[in-house]
């Protein structure tokens, strides 16, 4: 690493590389092409920002005239944009190297105005990156290095179509770096029609879950669970805690719920502005909310230090976005806790997600809307365990509901 990079590492208290940046780092610097196959919260964007910071300084000494963008960053959502955007800042402080962050939802002036200025690192969400092209404020003819993000994400939110457009407009000698989560045929398919003899990274089985992670099951019927997050919620230990839904109604609903319980909460859903999204994600991180509600638009791209818990009001009903959703704990190392509420018409989920992971995620009985209700189906039907003891807040979990959550249950309920 070059002195610059090396001093803003050192103000980030970086002293050892994670195995995929170890691994990827030195790959990149060779110009080699990547594919880089590493759940999220492994440390990959220091991967690839990293490098190319380092690429970009060496080769501005002979750069000549205006600014051009040399490196493409291209990610699915706009929070993933931003925390990307924040990494190339902290990292490229003393090279003096500029990027832009562009995505949708907000004035395209600002993002405009400074790209007429010039950059050398453009990190973009698909949608608002074409708009720009279409509309001759970006050209891409210059791109040295392109980074295709979280491409199992791009397809799942339906962007695969906008990311070819997008490579059609690159230049054909370039150096590609290729990341995914998960390695679904499509994306493999396509890793492979744009990517020249890569070097393979893997870090970790495609599908795994972070080791870290307990997680743990409650069969509860569905009119129960506001009930069973409550009780959850009374275990002040749980200092913070992102909960999913599946649907962003679900998600306002939810939010609604706890703060009529006086338990401060937001939701943050593809329906909100980003200055809302921002907002509440802002007051999440800083302790002002204790409770995050989201929907899968949320399982990537949000980077929360010492997140403990992560709850899935509903199950998800692709498997894969089980391992996304709990991989927003357990992070750089730290260990988490992710709990999965399961009604009767979620069995089947439950059973993908078992199967994805290979294994049975333990069931808790000890709980006050224990529900038996729906045939329960497992991956390894010789190896579940039906009654564990409950992660981190077993005396929660056992501890008598007192008159005031019956109360509060009731009043909350009655206002919606």
């Amino acid at each position: 690493m070059i002195e610059p990079i090396l001093k803003a590492l050192k103000t980030e208290g970086y002293t050892n590389p994670t195995p995929i940046q170890e691994k990827s780092i030195p790959v990149v610097l060779d110009r080699r092409d990547l594919l880089g196959c590493a759940q999220t919260g492994t440390g990959k964007t220091a991967a690839f920002a990293i490098p190319i910071l380092q690429i970009l300084h060496q080769q501005k000494a002979a750069q000549r005239g205006p600014k051009q963008i040399k490196a493409l960053i291209l990610t699915p959502t706009r929070e993933l944009a931003i925390q990307i955007g924040e990494s190339f800042m902290a990292y490229g402080e003393y090279t003096g190297l500029s990027h832009l962050v562009v995505f949708g939802g907000v004035s395209q002036v600002p993002q405009v105005n400074a790209l007429r200025y010039g950059i050398d690192i453009l990190i973009a969400t698909p949608g608002r990156l074409l708009d720009l092209m279409d509309q001759r404020h970006i050209n891409l003819q210059n791109i040295d290095m392109f980074v295709l993000d979280e491409a199992d994400r791009m397809l799942d939110m339906g962007f695969i179509h906008d990311v070819k457009k997008v490579i059609a407009k690159l230049p054909t000698k370039r150096q590609t770096l290729f990341f995914s989560a998960t390695m679904p045929r499509e994306i493999a398919s396509l890793a492979d029609t744009i990517l020249e003899n890569p070097v393979k990274v893997e870090v970790t089985p495609v599908s795994s879950t972070a080791e870290k992670v307990e997680q743990a099951v409650y069969l509860v019927e569905k009119e129960n669970k506001p009930s069973l997050l409550l009780h959850i919620l009374q275990d002040s230990n749980i200092k913070n805690v992102l909960v999913f839904t599946r649907t962003k109604h679900g998600a306002d609903k939810v939010a609604k719920f706890l703060n009529r319980a006086d338990i401060y909460a937001d939701a943050i859903h593809g329906e909100k502005s980003q200055t809302a999204r921002q907002r509440a994600l802002s007051r999440f991180k800083t302790g002002e909310l204790r409770v995050l509600v989201a929907t899968d638009i949320a399982s990537r791209g949000i980077d929360i230090d010492a997140l403990t818990h992560v709850i899935n009001f509903d199950l998800p009903n692709v498997a894969e976005n089980y391992v996304h959703r709990i991989g927003r704990t357990g992070r750089a190392g730290a260990s988490g806790i992710a709990l999965s509420f399961v009604d009767a018409e979620e069995r089947a989920y439950l059973k993908d997600i078992n199967k994805l992971i290979a294994k049975n995620i333990p069931i808790i009985e000890d709980q006050p809307y224990h529900s038996s209700k729906g045939k329960m189906i497992t991956a390894h039907p010789n190896n579940i365990n039906r009654s564990v003891a409950t992660p981190r807040h077993n005396s929660v979990q056992r501890r008598e509901r007192t008159p005031w959550s019956r109360n509060t249950i009731a009043k909350t309920k009655a206002a919606l």
